[in-house]
């Protein structure tokens, strides 16, 4: 009995033993790459070119994965830089980018597993480098988004290149000292009074034109009125209203001028008082 019972402990004991290295070496041959990343193979020191999508994966047991993430990146900085006239700037500034999951295999071999610092140092020197092609009252106020594209643009040629797609590059804040900002204030506080001016101005003048315009029209429509006022004209017009009055139900009395192109005279027997 007892011979039986250590058998069946012995037995028990070795396909346990045999379950647990079988596991061990199924969980060495599976690999899970989480969401949102992807894994490098390394095999004794060789990386495979072939990266490894999120999922779960059959692997050689002896190699080893390194998982790089894909997901987006921030990456803020306070960058001190100069104008063009030589100026101190601080400009507050933000670049999101992301690995190219096609060049993960070349940014570990090249870069490694932290290329933060390397990006960082692309960025300043891209943004020092635009600025220095820009007066501080442009950056400061008219050519703002303009800075903030080329900065865009330059990344987009530049981090590629290193292993990496640039999401966007953006200009939160231009800092310069209180005096030279209060400068440009002024400064653009005059240009909008003096383009305010010019509108005034040439609102003036157009106005001015009109009215030139209509006083010109005005004095020839006079003239070419009165080129057509000859004396049979204004004798007719004058029997015309003769007979109009005439033709009216008020008391009245009509006397017709003597003299040639005489204006007839209208009484009110009621009141006495001649009209012309």
């Amino acid at each position: 009995m007892t011979s039986e019972r250590t058998k069946l402990a012995v037995r028990g004991i070795t396909i346990l033993i045999g379950s647990m290295t079988l596991l061990a070496s199924i969980s060495r041959l599976l690999v899970i790459v989480p969401p949102g990343n992807v894994g490098i193979v390394n095999s004794f020191g060789k990386i495979s070119d072939n990266t490894l999508d999120s999922g779960v994966h059959v692997v050689n047991p002896f190699a080893k994965v390194i998982n790089f993430s894909t997901r987006l990146k921030d990456i803020k900085e306070n960058i001190d830089t100069t104008s063009q006239e030589g100026l101190s700037l601080n400009l507050d500034v933000s670049l999101q980018y992301k690995l190219d999951p096609q060049k993960a295999a070349i940014v570990y071999k090249t870069i490694g597993t932290d290329e933060k610092q390397l990006i960082i140092s692309r960025f300043r020197s891209t943004v020092r480098a635009i600025t220095a092609n820009y007066s501080a009252s442009a950056i400061y106020s008219t050519k703002r988004q303009e800075v903030a594209q080329k900065i865009d643009e330059e990344l987009t040629k530049e981090i590629p290149s290193l292993g990496f797609i640039v999401e966007q590059a953006l200009l939160r804040n231009v800092k310069m000292p209180e005096t030279l900002q209060t400068a440009i204030q002024q400064k653009l506080k005059a240009e909008q009074e003096n383009e305010q001016m010019k509108f005034v101005l040439e609102k003036e003048r157009q106005e001015a034109e009109r009215k030139r315009i209509e006083a010109k029209g005005i004095a020839d429509s006079q003239k070419i009125i009165a080129g057509g006022l000859t004396n049979q004209v204004l004798q007719l017009r004058s029997i015309e209203a003769t007979e109009k009055i005439a033709e009216s139900n008020n008391s009245k009395i009509v006397v017709i001028g003597s003299e040639k192109g005489g204006i007839p005279i209208l009484i009110q027997p009621e009141s006495g008082v001649s009209k012309p």
